[in-house]
């Protein structure tokens, strides 16, 4: 299997030589870019597994870099920045970033968050195809249809569905998805399910404000519903 490359973002010049020592002694192949322009190019020529994106940058920011990225690209993204509050958390998710790291951080967890964000799960986990009202999904070929129209999902709101819809009918907790989704480290960051909860429901929900697939258990964590095909929503509500 050949090495991943990696992208890394940043403009300050010794953060860049330290994240290229680093990552090439721990098998990476690294791609650079110290604008969120030249990150932009470098996707079309350095064809990158991951992208390490920092989020102050003149120019194009790394928030709207993010988003032009995630435009035409499904490629894992874990943004670096100096932020910490939860606000500057959910900005860099609903960009369409998969991670977020906050500096000064350890290079243990660093590895540890890209080791997560490359991780693909193998195809003997594959599930039936889900035809469920107006939604179908095809977990071999990853394709997802809302009402006949393809919906184009990022890595980790395909990975969560998956997840999801692999206990369907059951309560699946906070951590356990955390967990399940993102890696062991994680257990605690229930901004992320909230933010990319939303993200699924306007994507593959008829009306997100009213969802039928996946429900929210309070104080738990969320449950994948099947709807059968043909019955209205005047009807599920009558049981």
């Amino acid at each position: 299997m050949s090495p991943a490359t990696i992208l890394v973002v940043d403009d300050e010049p010794q953060i860049r030589r330290v994240m290229r020592t680093t990552l090439a002694s721990n098998g990476y192949v690294i791609a650079e870019a110290c604008s969120g322009e030249e990150a932009l190019e470098k996707m079309q020529s350095a064809r990158p597994d991951l992208v390490l994106l920092d989020v102050n940058m003149p120019g194009i920011g790394g928030f709207e870099a993010c988003r032009e990225i995630r435009r035409h690209s499904e490629v894992p993204i874990i943004m670096l920045t100096v932020r910490s509050g939860e606000k500057d958390k959910v900005l860099a998710l609903d960009a369409g970033a998969d991670d977020y790291v906050t500096k000064p951080f350890g290079i243990e967890e660093l590895l540890a968050r890209i080791r997560a964000a490359l991780r693909r799960k193998s195809a003997s986990e594959a599930l039936a195809p889900v035809n469920s009202g107006e939604l179908q999904i095809d977990f071999e070929s990853r394709r997802v249809t809302l009402k006949g129209k393809p919906v184009r999902l990022t890595p980790k709101e395909f990975e969560l569905l998956r997840q999801l819809a692999a206990h369907v009918g059951k309560p699946m907790s906070h951590r356990r998805l955390l967990q399940s989704v993102w890696g062991p480290d994680y257990g605690e960051e229930t901004e992320y399910l909230r933010v990319f909860i939303n993200q699924l429901r306007k994507k593959i929900e008829p009306d997100p404000r009213n969802p039928r697939y996946i429900r929210t258990e309070p104080w738990i964590g969320y449950r994948f519903e099947l709807v059968p095909v043909g019955v209205s929503k005047s009807r599920r509500e009558k049981k």
